[in-house]
């Protein structure tokens, strides 16, 4: 059973202290992973609060082209939109995928025979998945997971999840989309060949925080996302991106909330929760976990 730890203040002191919980430090050059959220958004995270984290870790924050049209589907633009949603300010921004992709293996793969991700990636010796966890138009939610699959991939690479294997072109996949849960094996099959990338879930070269704050039904990656339909809840932690990311589903289902229907809805309508067996299947890590209040 692997241990999650929660925070209930989300302030830039309480992102430090619940990384430093987790009793790791990451190695190396270390990559921070975030969605930089796309032009016309407002609910991605933002710099003033992973800042200090970012800079503690001498961090550079990394991120990857978009497979649908809009502001972030070339290297040059996507740094304009970086630039202006202001995280230029706290830390090197490196699009992985600006300079081409190559494959990494998936082992035991039901879809995807690899995972393709952006060259840069080779320039880092370790990784925090930071996460905004909120809902997601295809996936259901998102958090570490989905920043670790789709998030990962390159442009190309992300057609080829969400086309669970069948094709690698961003401008034929959404005319062809697969059944739902193959795009959702998908997704686990990809997170999967990162954490393998990065040694495994005891490897100490890979973390995982979802920050549960503007909680909207809709995507950091939508230029129109809906207003947050729930008040914020906190920060969640652990090394283990199964147990987190159901540690934060968790805290949506047990909520009284008045907008946690409609979040739940979401998530139901498009079979959300079943990524979470899926990657426990894969070995990701385990739906049990031990909540730690820090």
């Amino acid at each position: 059973m692997s241990k999650v730890y929660f925070t209930k203040e989300i302030t830039p002191e309480s992102l430090v202290k619940i990384y430093e919980a987790l009793g790791v430090e990451l190695p190396g050059k270390v990559g921070v992973k975030i969605s930089t959220g796309e032009r016309g958004g407002n609910n991605y995270l933002k710099p003033e609060l992973i800042g200090a984290l970012v800079k503690k870790l001498g961090g550079t924050i990394v991120e990857c082209n978009t497979a649908y049209d809009g502001a972030r589907n070339t290297a040059e633009d996507h740094l304009k939109v970086a630039e202006e949603h202001g995280f230029t300010k706290i830390a090197p921004v490196d699009i992985l995928d600006a300079d081409g992709e190559f494959e990494i293996p998936v082992m035991d793969g039901k879809h995807l025979k690899v995972d393709i991700v952006g060259t840069h990636m080779k320039d880092y010796d370790s990784m925090l998945n930071l996460a905004h966890f909120k809902g997601h138009m295809m996936g259901g939610f998102g958090g570490v997971l989905k920043n670790q699959s789709i998030g990962f991939a390159s442009r190309n690479g992300k057609a080829y999840i969400h086309g669970a294997g069948t094709t690698r072109d961003p401008d034929y996949v959404w005319q062809h989309l697969p059944a739902q849960l193959d795009f959702l094996e998908s997704m686990a099959e990809s997170a999967k060949a990162i954490q393998d990338y990065y040694g495994g879930q005891k490897s100490g070269k890979i973390l995982y925080i979802d920050v549960m704050n503007n909680l909207s039904v809709d995507c950091d990656c939508g230029s129109s996302p809906e207003d947050p339909c729930m008040a914020d809840i906190g920060i969640l932690a652990s090394v283990d991106p199964v147990a987190v990311d159901q540690a934060a589903i968790d805290k949506i289902w047990e909520s009284d909330d008045r907008g946690r229907d409609h979040f739940v809805e979401r998530v139901e309508r498009q079979q959300g929760r079943e990524l979470l067996g899926f990657a426990e299947q894969l070995g990701m890590g385990s739906r049990a976990y031990e909540l730690v209040e820090i």
